[in-house]
C-alpha cells in the first residue's frame, strides 16, 4: 500500500460517508466517474453518474442512515488507477437490521480528480 492511494481513498471514503449520511444523491454521484458501473444491494447493474443517482435516489429514506469502513485495503495499480477492497457496517438506526458487506472500488483520476469508476458490494456470508 502507498501513502498516497491511502490518502486518497480516505478521502473518498470520507465524501462518501458524509453524503450516505443524508442520502444525497447528488453529492455521492459526484463521487462517480462519467462511465461508472455500480452494482449495489440489488441485483441491477446502474451506469454512470445518473444511475448511481438513480440507486441512491430509489433507497429508503432512513431517518440517521451511517457507513462505517474497516479493513480497507488500497493499492495504487496504475498512475491513474486505485483498487480499493472494504468491509462497510451500515447503521439503519433500527430502522432495519444492520447489513454488513463487502464493497471493492476501482478510483481513477477524471479531470484532474480521482472518480470511483467501479462500485460492487457483496454478500459477507460465503456463497459456496
Amino acid at each position: 500500500m502507498s501513502n498516497e492511494a491511502d490518502t486518497i481513498v480516505s478521502a473518498v471514503i470520507g465524501k462518501w460517508c458524509a453524503g450516505f449520511a443524508t442520502l444525497d444523491a447528488a453529492t455521492l454521484s459526484s463521487l462517480y466517474a462519467e462511465r461508472a458501473f455500480f452494482f449495489g444491494s440489488n441485483p441491477k447493474l446502474y451506469r454512470g453518474r445518473d444511475g448511481v443517482a438513480d440507486y441512491f435516489n430509489g433507497l429508503p429514506r432512513w431517518r440517521k442512515p451511517s457507513a462505517v469502513f474497516s479493513e480497507v485495503q488500497a493499492a495504487q495499480a496504475g498512475p491513474d488507477l486505485i483498487n480499493m477492497a472494504a468491509t462497510i457496517a451500515f447503521d439503519l438506526a433500527g430502522e432495519r437490521p444492520d447489513l454488513v458487506v463487502k464493497m471493492s472500488w476501482v478510483i481513477i483520476r477524471e479531470d484532474g480528480d480521482w472518480k470511483i469508476v467501479n462500485h460492487h458490494a457483496s454478500s459477507q456470508a460465503p456463497l459456496i
